[in-house]
């Protein structure tokens, strides 16, 4: 009788956003057994947001690794941004990034999290979808699209997130296989030092 009462459950989120061939509905880890409407929300939202999260981190990494740095100084030292290492060796290492610079990224994204970028999962007003942070106040045209053009583009932004999430995962593998002396060449930027 459980297992009945569980696939039931299941097959209400079957028609989501995101399922899709060929994995269709994939919960490996059971998150959404005994699940409501509001669980499922709350991890959509989790989803897009670590998915946006790593599509700037995988952005980040190829931009860097090609050689392209800001200009200029990165503190009252004169220390210039392209005089750290890339990937996350620029966190961890000894040619880190200060202590006092990471405080501040920190103090930056802890900001953002806080007062910004804000849905209904986390007190603001109730956007469309999970993971919307318009807030009644960014727009860029959104309003403008049909419902099946608004449907097929947050499914491009959430297939583009789990396959950054992907990608920052490997090269971050990558990264850390180079550490052992295993060279792993890849496409575009090459070996990862």
């Amino acid at each position: 009788a459980q297992t009945g009462k569980a696939s039931t459950q299941l097959a209400a989120f079957e028609n989501e956003l995101g399922v899709q061939p060929p994995l269709g509905f994939f919960d490996p880890l059971g998150l959404l057994e005994d699940a409501d409407q509001e669980r499922f929300d709350r991890l959509r939202y989790v989803e897009v947001k670590h998915g946006r999260v790593c599509q700037l981190a995988f952005l980040g990494q190829i931009v860097t690794r090609n050689g392209i740095h800001l200009d200029g100084p990165i503190d009252k030292a004169g220390n210039a941004f392209d005089s750290f290492p890339n990937g996350l060796a620029a966190v961890f290492g000894p040619d880190a990034i200060p202590q006092a610079g990471l405080l501040q990224i920190v103090a930056f994204v802890g900001f953002l999290e806080l007062f910004v970028m804000k849905d209904s999962a986390n007190g603001a007003e109730p956007g469309e979808f999970p993971g919307d942070f318009r807030n009644g106040a960014l727009d860029f045209g959104w309003d403008t699209f049909d419902e099946e053009t608004k449907l097929s583009k947050r499914g491009i932004e959430l297939n583009n997130g789990r396959a950054a999430m992907m990608g920052i995962l490997g090269l971050m593998v990558h990264e850390k296989l180079g550490e052992i002396d295993m060279v792993a060449d890849l496409p575009i930027i090459g070996a990862l030092q």
